[in-house]
């Protein structure tokens, strides 16, 4: 979604498709998040369903006709599907491929190999942050928690000091860096820059990841000192199922980063040049749009990962086709996000919350932050809220400039991992994968996530101050 279509939907807001006032207009958007939250907390409805029946019922509490309600959510499942779905997509051909090829198992060796000591909570951040940048959370958790138990086992580490810095990895990259979910519908709704979004976000990931990671992992191993659960540590399946070889540490490595290197190009060449006609910016504007850019890192992984590996082609072709499975129900919480944020904009809460934003002169970056925050405390789920956040701020962004619209995509993304509990299919994955107990599993995981949210959106608001 461009700057300008985020303009016309704040200009819409201007027009919405009710005459309530703000007091009915709060009372419905309050009425219909509650919804979700309790068809998702109470009765363990599906994310999607419950964002289709929350944004009818929004539409219904706020008075608009049921048919412009419709029109409404229909419009921004498709709009939103249309801009972030292929990008999700290429992302998991881009992580199976990665996984499949042993190519993840790779860098994990590589890296392993040349850590040891004080040194391995570093190597464990490194690790996931590399291996999380193209795989969704849940994949990723499930590749890297083999390698956290067999090297605290085999290394006689405390499990904690491990197993926080490779969850930080992987959190902080879910949660700040494109192209991840939760950041790609926020980029798409605040019309932020990709490119922009994605360098700031490296610039606020590294110093989280590592206050979240290593640093926070000592007094984590202190609080919850248990050793590697003997009944989790699986065998590593390249030694059943894996490629006969793998492919080498240079060239993963390098497929998996250049997407990242062709966005930050464009990035760069679009803040040095600043000139849209000119020859060099016109190329790095297609090389480095995301469609191109991870299009881009599929083709060359599908030779320098899958064909190093030694797969055929049916055996590439079936491991694209899988990858697509999964994210099937990604796509549709996506969707019902966007068709849920549309109509948040058309009953005319962007309106509203631009009126409450001047009143209470609250700082546009905390507020996305806050709203986020609580969606997350009330659901579980980060992309819900950063969906949700996202909607409620996006006539926001029309005004402000590019990096300060995609700051706003940070303060949103670091708000959805705040204080990940019960209600978080991360937090049950987490606590039986290293065999603890609730109390245990809030002292580690929890904290770990109120960690990077809180020091994720000081250093945006730090950021805001010199950009």
């Amino acid at each position: 979604m461009t700057r300008l279509s985020v303009e016309m939907l704040a200009a819409d807001a201007a027009e919405p498709i009710t005459s309530a006032g703000d007091a009915r207009l709060g009372i419905a958007v309050l009425a219909g998040i509650a919804l979700i939250v309790v068809l998702i907390t109470r009765f363990s409805l599906h994310a999607f369903l419950a964002l289709t029946i929350g944004s009818l019922a929004l539409g219904v509490f706020a008075g608009a006709p049921l048919d412009k309600t419709l029109s409404s959510f229909t419009g921004g499942l498709g709009s939103t599907v249309a801009g972030v779905g292929v990008l999700v997509a290429l992302g998991a051909i881009l992580g199976k491929l990665l996984a499949d090829s042993g190519g993840a198992d790779r860098i994990v060796d590589t890296i392993l190999a040349r850590a040891s000591g004080r040194a391995m909570p570093w190597a464990m951040v490194l690790i996931a942050s590399v291996i999380g940048l193209p795989l969704f959370f849940e994949v990723g958790i499930v590749l890297l928690i083999p390698v956290v138990l067999m090297v605290a086992k085999r290394g006689n580490y405390s499990l904690m000091r491990i197993g926080i810095p490779a969850l930080a990895g992987l959190s902080v990259m879910h949660g700040l860096i494109p192209p991840h979910p939760g950041p790609l519908v926020a980029i798409d709704a605040l019309g932020a820059d990709l490119g922009i979004t994605l360098a700031l976000g490296l610039l606020v990931a590294i110093p989280t990841v590592i206050i979240a990671g290593p640093l926070f992992s000592r007094y984590a191993a202190r609080w919850v000192d248990i050793p590697a659960p003997d009944g989790m540590l699986p065998q590593r399946t390249t030694q059943d199922t894996g490629p006969v070889k793998r492919p080498g540490f240079g060239v993963t490595v390098a497929t998996v980063l250049l997407p990242v290197v062709l966005m930050m190009v464009k990035a760069l060449v679009d803040i040095v040049v600043d000139d849209p006609s000119h020859g060099v910016q016109r190329v790095t504007d297609i090389i480095g749009s995301p469609l191109i850019a991870l299009l881009a890192a599929v083709l060359v992984g599908l030779f320098t990962l899958g064909r190093a590996a030694g797969f055929t082609k049916d055996r590439i072709s079936r491991t694209v086709e899988k990858s697509l499975a999964p994210i099937a129900g990604v796509l549709l919480i996506v969707g019902a996000g966007g068709g849920f944020k549309t109509t948040l904009i058309d009953i005319g809460v962007g309106r509203m919350i631009l009126d409450l934003s001047e009143n209470w002169a609250i700082p546009a970056l905390l507020l996305g932050w806050l709203i986020a925050v609580a969606i997350r405390l009330a659901t579980g789920s980060a992309t819900v809220a950063t969906i949700s956040a996202a909607g409620l701020v996006a006539p926001l962004a029309a005004d402000m400039s590019a990096s300060h619209a995609a700051l706003l995509v940070l303060a949103i993304g670091a708000g959805s991992l705040f204080f990940s509990h019960v209600n978080d299919a991360g937090f049950w994955l987490v606590k039986e994968y290293f065999g603890m107990d609730v109390g245990q599993t809030v002292k580690t995981w929890s904290v770990m996530e109120t960690i990077i949210s809180v020091v994720g959106i000081v250093f945006v608001l730090l950021l805001s101050l010199v950009l």
